[in-house]
């Protein structure tokens, strides 16, 4: 498609252009545009319709955005703000330079400023900064037949109309969707139809519990409100996957005991990406210490019974393999409220239980393995239980910290992998040397 493009562009062949692009989806066309230079992004863009062109650029990554605006007059920047959606347009703004971001706020009219400004004062995190102003309210004493006819009339500049809000002195009292509308009498009033079991969010509310609640109850929007319960916006189902996909990732950064990247890999620079990183990796390497230390400490019994280092690797790797899939499922827990604080000693239990099962596989295995291999039924045991107990703690250890961090008011995924592996060696030590010197009489002294 993109070579296709190039070639009708240099062919000056707008006719054709046209009649191509007019049936790709805005998503796809803004992957298209950002593939092309600078020169033809922007005459390609001011050959796309109106709407197009405004929903197009909602989809593009800020550097093409920022592009166009510069090329932009006032009369065309004034076009396409005036057809994209008010929480789209402090989408934008988020991303771009203060120079910018004051011509786009010159060329929206006041009303719309007065919207912007008031989603830009609500925290980063909150319910507050991903809702749109512009939803479809209805009053409780219309009929159906003038709640149409109002939705016909406002309905092509609000975000979505599925859903709408019954508000009284801007109190939500209940909702109707439009096919409830559709499929009552006329002359029905709005209020004998509405459901007045509303669920909402509140404007403070964090952004991940919003989702958790889409999730749960499977809304195409959902209403926000102030502390006194008058509504002040909605949030779409689009909004709410952008914030699970930004959530994800920066989880996944933390899991890998990085800091979250805002911007995408190649747009950020290498220095960002090693500040982002080093932090841990220094904690981490200095916390491995103490495993070192304690293998200096038991340096003699390596020079009397060579063969223990050679487990070494193995029980760490056990150990950290086993931490990291009990830390992995309770953080998914605690991430789709299935698990929660109070329910501590319930998990760990739990997590006891399998550990016990999975740990006495494991040694089995490996004690028959190296008694067939190595005739040495002491080394046996003490492999034995060192990996039924390295299990056990590493179970443990994996499961209870998430669960600290959360009751603490930390990311529990900040307790994932590299953490837990760096505890849990140092634990699978301890309990490898203290059965090697019970079972092992030349370790006595």
């Amino acid at each position: 498609m993109t070579e296709k493009i190039l070639e009708l562009l240099n062919e000056k062949n707008y006719v054709k252009i046209k009649s191509i692009v007019k049936d790709l989806y805005p998503a796809d066309l803004a992957s298209l545009l950002e593939t092309l230079s600078p020169r033809n992004i922007t005459l390609l863009f001011r050959l796309l319709p109106k709407e197009l062109a405004a929903e197009t650029f909602t989809f593009m990554d800020s550097d093409t955005q920022m592009h166009l605006i510069s090329g932009f007059s006032d009369k065309e920047l004034r076009e396409i703000l005036d057809e994209i959606f008010v929480d789209d347009t402090v989408d934008i703004i988020e991303e771009m330079p203060a120079n910018v971001v004051s011509r786009i706020l010159k060329n929206t009219d006041a009303e719309t400023r007065k919207q912007i400004n008031s989603i830009l004062d609500y925290p980063t995190d909150s319910a507050g900064s991903v809702m749109t102003t512009e939803y479809v309210y209805l009053h409780k004493n219309m009929t159906t037949k003038e709640a149409l006819d109002w939705i016909r009339k406002v309905g092509v500049v609000k975000e979505t109309i599925y859903t709408c809000y019954i508000t009284e002195s801007r109190k939500l009292i209940g909702f109707v969707t439009i096919l409830d509308l559709v499929t009552a009498d006329e002359d029905a009033t709005i209020e004998s139809i509405m459901d007045s079991n509303v669920k909402f969010v509140y404007t403070h509310e964090d952004r991940e519990d919003v989702a958790k609640k889409f999730s749960k109850y499977d809304f195409l929007a959902m209403p926000v409100v102030d502390n006194e319960e008058r509504m002040v916006g909605i949030i779409t189902f689009d909004d709410v996957l952008d914030v699970i996909a930004e959530e994800n990732e920066e989880d996944f950064s933390k899991m890998a005991a990085m800091q979250p990247i805002e911007d995408s890999y190649f747009k950020t620079s290498v220095f960002t990406h090693a500040k982002k990183r080093i932090g841990w990796l220094l904690v981490l390497m200095l916390s491995a210490t103490i495993t070192g230390n304690l293998l200096t400490k038991y340096e003699e019994a390596f020079q009397a019974i060579p063969i223990l280092v050679s487990f070494i690797p193995m029980l760490m790797s056990t150990g950290g393999n086993c931490g990291s899939q009990s830390s992995t499922t309770v953080i998914r827990g605690l991430a789709t409220g299935e698990i929660q604080f109070k329910d501590f000693f319930k998990a760990v239990f739990k997590e006891f239980r399998i550990s016990l099962i999975i740990s006495v596989i494991l040694a089995v295995t490996n004690g028959l393995r190296i008694f067939i291999f190595y005739k040495n039924l002491q080394l046996s045991i003490v492999i034995t239980l060192s990996i039924i107990g390295t299990v056990i703690i590493a179970e443990f250890i994996g499961c209870a910290l998430p669960l600290i961090a959360k009751k603490v008011k930390l990311d529990p995924a900040i307790m994932a992998t590299p953490l837990i592996s760096t505890i849990v060696d140092t634990c699978s030590m301890l309990i490898y040397f203290q059965f090697a010197t019970m079972i092992f009489s030349e370790l006595r002294h």
